[in-house]
């Protein structure tokens, strides 16, 4: 069996993703090819090495290009037409028995004329959804605006000038085109990270078609107890220690409540944020302990596994994968009931509040880290229903499903 994969980049999370999808599938004896366009590297001004059967589309000047017109005179999706076609031509000569599309919105690729090929040759299709922005108008999330325009028809968007941002309101527009192109496919796939995600996509313009829920999951050779020496490095030897992840940290993320939290916290509370950045360091109060960005999953591992508390006070969620890494390392997770976070943990290893009830975070931060009420050892048991190589291995099982069918 032949299989392709498809999303904006080969980095970052869902480029890891279709990575390790693939290399599952090699292992398991079929042959697997993935495309990304460039990751231009401004620094060293080169384009880095491709991983195994990795291949580039585009250029990084008819990515810029796509990326000028989508943000100034928007329709992006609609751009990219030489590069798209180049790429068409290399998949009709691959002939996949599955293709695999990820994320699809980042200024690279022409919808139209992807999806044209998709239903005119027929191609079995598996869709991974990691946001919303499939059937939107425009955005990727829509929880913190409570927008519902999503299921009848998007217009007057106020998120217009926000990822993937342009400055004009196309949506309705936009709206329409996304139902157009990506309805009457032959065989179609969706995938979900979550419940909730799944939930949603069977009440917009793509619910006709199957929806698979394949959790996201996590290294556990990497996220497991490990020792560390975090907390006599910052002094931190009779405080609860209540730690926060992100590697874009905004209020989105819940970065105004981790401020409230350190003015209405005690002395024996300590509040540590990971991945901040300047910027992010000049809005925190400083009893608030700021670790910039860290690309080493070890020290990561290291700082999990000495917090109390893993708090996750997100707006706007699909599957987080810092609740799984924290519960891998043993720390309990309490989460806003925001998207799919909540749908990680169980009554053994956390809990979860109504989104922004702050009141009652606070309230279940010291009941958690003073109660005790859930162990190491439930929440590392938890973690294990997140193994990555079972969740790559649901994709070869669909894989072969769809072909077979």
């Amino acid at each position: 069996m032949k299989t392709v994969q498809i999303n904006m980049c080969s980095d970052g999370s869902t480029g890891k993703i279709m990575l390790h999808v693939a290399e599952t599938a090699r292992q398991h004896g079929h042959e697997s090819e993935t495309f990304s366009t460039h990751q231009f590297s401004v620094k060293y001004k080169k384009l880095p090495s491709a991983p195994e059967c990795h291949n580039y589309f585009g250029s990084y000047f008819e990515n810029a290009i796509h990326y000028i017109l989508g943000t100034r005179v928007g329709f992006n999706g609609c751009w990219s037409f030489f590069s798209t076609a180049r790429l068409v031509r290399k998949l009709k000569k691959i002939k996949p028995d599955i293709l695999h599309l990820h994320n699809l919105h980042g200024f690279c690729i022409n919808l139209p004329l992807l999806f044209g090929y998709i239903k005119k040759h027929k191609v079995k299709t598996v869709w991974t959804l990691h946001d919303c922005w499939a059937f939107t108008g425009q955005c990727p999330h829509f929880d913190m605006i409570g927008c519902e325009k999503w299921k009848t028809g998007c217009s007057e968007c106020p998120q217009y000038n926000a990822y993937p941002k342009c400055s004009f309101d196309h949506s309705e527009i936009m709206w329409k085109k996304k139902k157009k192109w990506f309805s009457d496919v032959h065989v179609l796939v969706l995938v979900t990270p979550s419940e909730w995600l799944a939930g949603l996509v069977k009440q917009s313009f793509l619910k006709d078609y199957p929806v698979k829920v394949i959790n996201n999951g996590i290294d556990l050779s990497v996220f497991r107890p490990v020792e560390s020496d975090f907390r006599s490095k910052y002094g931190l030897y009779d405080e609860y220690i209540v730690l926060g992840v992100s590697f874009g940290w905004s209020n989105r993320k819940g970065l105004d409540v981790f401020c409230e939290l350190s003015e209405r916290l005690d002395n024996g509370y300590r509040i540590v944020l990971v991945g901040t950045d300047e910027k992010t360091e000049a809005l925190l109060p400083e009893k608030i302990i700021s670790i910039r960005r860290t690309d080493s999953q070890t020290e990561l591992a290291e700082i999990y596994s000495a917090a109390d508390l893993f708090v996750n006070p997100t707006r706007e969620e699909n599957y987080p994968g810092v609740n799984m890494e924290a519960l891998a390392c043993g720390t309990p997770v309490l989460t806003f009931g925001t998207g799919g976070s909540p749908e990680i943990i169980n009554e053994s290893c956390g809990f979860s509040v109504e989104k922004d009830n702050i009141d009652e975070l606070e309230k279940q931060i010291k009941r958690i880290c003073e109660e005790k009420p859930y162990s190491a050892a439930a929440c590392i048991e938890r973690a294990r229903s997140f193994d990555m190589k079972d969740r790559y291995r649901e994709y070869v099982e669909l894989y072969e499903e769809t072909a077979n069918d």
